[in-house]
């Protein structure tokens, strides 16, 4: 997030913080306090920026009481107010300029990520025949939106502190692949995959018990049928429970920044991917890839494939289930249109039946 959160600052949040908290607005607000004890002692002259009157914008003055760093020598010599450099009194390193922008990038970017991934997944890859299974819910797809949307918040904020630890350099995050080699990054990848996913396994399946399933992880298996939009409609506590490993593992390995950035958009998409209820089968890595046919079937018999990306924790977990054809949820779509047929046709007068 700190590469995010520098690429931001580059391109607009410089500007922006200059202009809604100027520097100039808090050397104004000084102007009056040190002015008045100025004239008191006669030494106005000593504080050149303070004769230049007092500063005329109701915005400025109402964001002249917010909490800010000193103000460096260089701002409070300068001659007038008017050539105080079109700067922020917040600079990039102040912690509630990164909170601020932080929580502000993060709730834009979830909901990007989730509303164009979600909706590329629902109307080119989601068989909408699916929406026919008897235990898809009336109004499923505005429910798992609803769910998404009240969700997004307490994820964010709950996750906040890792994204502040990071931008404040207390990961392990890099820039220059030269520091640890190329092998090492290609290695990274794979070592992050497997790490995160075996890390969500467990937590995954502790979700699943009695003491916390009903009230935490019991909201997202509302959906037996899910659809894209259900893949970020958790329980809040529920959805950050099981984001825990992709932050902590930057804390302790090294990782380079693009990668991380690049992979976290990667995994919000994957996320969104399997919960499409498809089950194509027998593709040659149908047992390695923790694929939508294998969630298909976790959402079905909960008990089974609660891995992310690989079957190989379930495998040693002794949770794993192959998907299958005859598990297909298509078969029960078929199974209900048929018993719908044959009781129309019982319905039908005996000479339409002929």
């Amino acid at each position: 997030m700190d590469l995010f959160l520098k690429i931001a600052d580059d391109l607009f949040l410089d500007d922006l913080y200059a202009k809604v908290v100027p520097a100039a607005a808090f050397a104004s607000s000084l102007n009056a306090t040190l002015r008045h004890t100025a004239a008191l002692s006669n030494t106005t002259a000593q504080f050149p920026i303070f004769a230049s009157g007092p500063l005329s914008s109701t915005w400025s003055h109402l964001i002249s009481y917010l909490p800010h760093p000193p103000l460096s020598d260089e701002l409070l010599h300068t001659s007038t107010l008017a050539s105080i450099p079109a700067t922020s009194a917040w600079p990039r390193d102040y912690i509630p300029r990164q909170v601020v922008s932080l929580t502000t990038l993060t709730l834009i970017g979830i909901h990007i990520l989730y509303f164009v991934f979600a909706s590329l997944s629902y109307f080119f890859i989601f068989n909408h025949e699916m929406m026919k299974h008897p235990r898809f819910l009336k109004n499923q797809v505005k429910q798992e939106i609803i769910c998404s949307l009240k969700a997004f918040p307490g994820m964010m904020l709950l996750t906040l502190p890792w994204f502040l630890g990071e931008v404040r350099g207390y990961s392990m995050l890099y820039e220059n692949v030269e520091d640890f080699g190329w092998t090492y990054f290609f290695f990274s990848i794979f070592f992050y995959l497997f790490f995160t996913d075996y890390c969500i396994y467990w937590i995954h399946r502790w979700e699943h018990h009695p003491i916390c399933y009903k009230w935490l992880h019991k909201p997202h298996h509302k959906w037996i049928i899910p659809t894209p939009f259900a893949s970020h409609a958790f329980h809040p506590l529920d959805g950050y429970a099981q984001s825990i490993p992709y932050h902590f593992f930057v804390f302790i390995f090294p990782f380079h920044q693009k990668l991380y950035l690049g992979l976290f958009v990667v995994i919000n998409f994957w996320t969104i991917f399997i919960h499409d209820s498809d089950m194509v089968t027998d593709h040659p890595l149908e047992t390695v890839i923790n694929g939508p046919a294998h969630h298909t079937l976790h959402h079905i018999y909960f008990t089974v494939n609660y891995g992310q990306y690989f079957t190989f924790a379930d495998r040693w977990g002794g949770s794993y289930r192959q998907p299958a054809k005859e598990l297909d949820p298509m078969n029960d779509i078929k199974e209900a249109q048929a018993i719908a047929e044959q009781a129309a046709r019982e319905k039908e007068p005996l000479g339409k039946q002929q």
